[in-house]
C-alpha cells in the first residue's frame, strides 16, 4: 500500500511539472496583449500596403506593378517593394495567397540575368535578387541608398549586391508553395526561366567557400551581408549570412523532395549540414555569442547569436551557452531598452565613438547602436531555453512600449518604431518588422 501511496505522489509531482511547462509557454505574455499585438501586427500590415494604382508622392508616383506591395513601413517610411522586410513578415500569415504570388514572381522578373557594373562600379551578379524594387515602373535597385536606377551601386554600399536578397526569395517561394500546396508555380517561366531555376540560381549567387559553404567577403570585394545592417562594414566569413542559407538550404532540400527530386534534395541538404557543422566553432567566442564575422566588425553579434538558436542551428552546449550568455546580459542591462535590442551587446562596443568597427551611422543611432523591435522574438526565443523568467520580462516590456507608444493614439506617437535610443531619437514609425517578427517568434515560444 505504501508503494502505491508513493506512486501515485510521484506521478501527481510529475503531471504538475508538466502542467506547470505547459502554463508557462502558454503564458508567456497574456491573452489580451496576444491580441492587441496580433492588431497591432495586422494594422500595421494594412499601413504598409500599396495598392494597385496608389499614389505614393510626387517622386514615387503610383503603383503600377499590377499588384499589392507591401513596403517596410507606413507613412513615408521606405516607399518601395523590400524583399527582406515582407519575407521577414509572412509568417504572421497576414499577406493573401494573391498577394504573395504577385510579389513572389514581381521579385522572380526582376531577378538579374547578366551580371553587370553599376555606374558608381559595383557588381550586379548574374542571380541577384533586388534590395529593393521601385513601384512606378518596377526597376529593381540592386542596392541600399537609393531610388535612383541609373545612380546605385557605389562602394559605400559595397561592390557586390547584398547577400540576405537571395535567401529571402527561397523563402517566399517555400513559404507560399508551403500554404497553397502549388508546386506547379514552381515549374512557371518567368522570363524564359522556370521559378525553380531561378531559386537555385539565387542561392548559389553569394560567393560562399567551396569547403564549407560558409559565405564570405573581402576588403576589396564585400556585399551587405543582411540588410538591417547595411551602414556597417562587415568582412571576412560571416556568420548571419550563412544563418540565412542554411534555412534556404533546408527550405530548397524541402521542395525538391516534394518535387520528387531527392538526389538534388540530398546536395541542399549536404549544404545544411556542412553550415550547422561548422558555423559554432567558427564564430562562437568563449562566452557563447556568436561573432559577425571573421574580418572587419568581428564582434559579438546578438541578431546573428539569437537567430542561430531560433532557426535551430546550435544545440546542445551551444545552445546553453547562446541562451545564457543573452539571459545574462538581460539582466545586467547590457542587452535592451523598453524591450528593444541592440545590434551588439554595451560592453562589446569597438570604442567609445562607435558601436562597431565601420559604420556610416553615429554611435547609438540607427544600425550603429539603437535599439530594434524586429529581433526581440528571436532574443526571446533563444533566452526562454535556459531562462523562462528572463525571456517572459523582456517580451512583456516589449508589449509595454508598444502600448505606450502606439501610434494609433495620433499625434506624436509612433510605435512601432524601426528603432531609437535613450536620449529620444526614433527612426521611422510604423515598422512593420518590429511587430511582426516578434508575433512570429511568440506563436512559435507558445506552441
Amino acid at each position: 500500500m505504501k508503494c502505491i501511496r508513493l506512486t501515485a505522489f510521484c506521478l501527481l509531482l510529475l503531471l504538475a511539472e508538466a502542467s506547470a511547462q505547459t502554463f508557462t509557454r502558454n503564458t508567456i505574455i497574456s491573452a489580451n496583449d496576444l491580441s492587441f499585438l496580433e492588431g497591432m501586427t495586422r494594422d500595421v500590415m494594412e499601413a504598409s500596403r500599396i495598392y494597385p494604382g496608389q499614389f505614393i508622392s510626387k517622386d514615387i508616383g503610383s503603383n503600377h506593378t499590377g499588384g499589392t506591395l507591401i513596403r517596410p513601413g507606413g507613412r513615408n517610411a521606405y516607399p518601395s517593394f523590400w524583399i527582406r522586410d515582407y519575407a521577414m513578415s509572412l509568417e504572421t500569415g497576414m499577406v493573401s495567397n494573391e498577394e504573395q504570388l504577385h510579389m513572389l514572381l514581381l521579385t522572380a522578373s526582376t531577378q538579374c540575368d547578366q551580371s553587370w557594373i553599376t555606374n558608381g562600379g559595383s557588381l550586379v551578379p548574374a542571380g541577384a535578387i533586388a534590395d529593393h524594387i521601385r513601384i512606378d515602373d518596377s526597376k529593381p535597385i540592386y542596392f541600399p541608398g537609393t531610388y535612383s536606377y541609373e545612380g546605385q551601386g557605389t562602394p559605400e554600399w559595397g561592390m557586390l549586391s547584398p547577400y540576405c536578397d537571395q535567401f529571402y526569395f527561397v523563402h517566399m517561394a517555400y513559404y507560399y508553395v508551403k500554404h497553397t500546396g502549388d508546386l506547379n508555380i514552381l515549374l512557371k517561366e518567368v522570363n524564359g526561366t522556370r521559378l525553380f531555376d531561378r531559386l537555385k540560381t539565387a542561392f548559389h549567387t553569394p560567393p560562399s567557400n567551396t569547403n564549407n559553404h560558409i559565405v564570405y567577403a573581402t576588403d576589396a570585394i564585400r556585399g551587405v551581408d543582411f540588410g538591417f545592417r547595411d551602414v556597417i562594414t562587415i568582412t571576412g566569413n560571416l556568420c548571419l549570412t550563412s544563418i540565412l542559407k542554411y534555412r534556404a538550404a533546408n527550405e530548397l532540400a524541402e521542395l525538391l523532395q516534394l518535387a520528387g527530386r531527392k538526389k538534388e534534395a540530398d546536395v541542399y541538404q549536404q549544404i545544411a549540414a556542412s553550415i550547422k557543422k561548422v558555423l559554432p566553432d567558427l564564430f562562437m567566442d568563449d562566452r557563447g555569442m556568436l561573432l559577425a564575422s571573421t574580418g572587419k566588425s568581428k564582434q559579438p553579434d546578438v541578431w546573428g547569436t539569437a537567430l542561430a538558436v531560433y532557426f535551430g542551428i546550435l544545440d546542445g552546449e551551444y545552445l546553453k551557452k547562446a541562451s545564457t550568455v543573452l539571459a545574462n546580459a538581460y539582466k545586467a542591462g547590457t542587452l535592451s531598452y523598453r524591450g528593444n535590442i541592440r545590434h551588439i551587446l554595451t560592453m562589446d562596443d569597438f570604442n567609445e565613438t562607435t558601436a562597431w568597427d565601420v559604420s556610416l551611422a553615429a554611435k547609438n543611432k540607427y544600425q550603429n547602436g539603437a535599439y530594434w523591435g524586429t529581433p526581440t522574438g528571436w532574443v526571446c526565443y533563444a533566452i526562454y531555453q535556459t531562462d523562462p523568467h528572463s525571456a517572459t520580462a523582456l517580451f512583456n516590456e516589449f508589449i509595454e512600449d508598444l502600448k505606450t507608444n502606439d501610434y494609433r493614439k495620433g499625434g506624436g506617437f509612433g510605435a512601432p518604431y524601426e528603432c531609437f535610443n535613450k536620449s529620444g531619437y526614433t527612426q521611422n514609425p510604423i515598422y512593420l518588422t518590429t511587430v511582426a517578427c516578434p508575433l512570429v517568434a511568440l506563436r512559435k515560444m507558445m506552441k
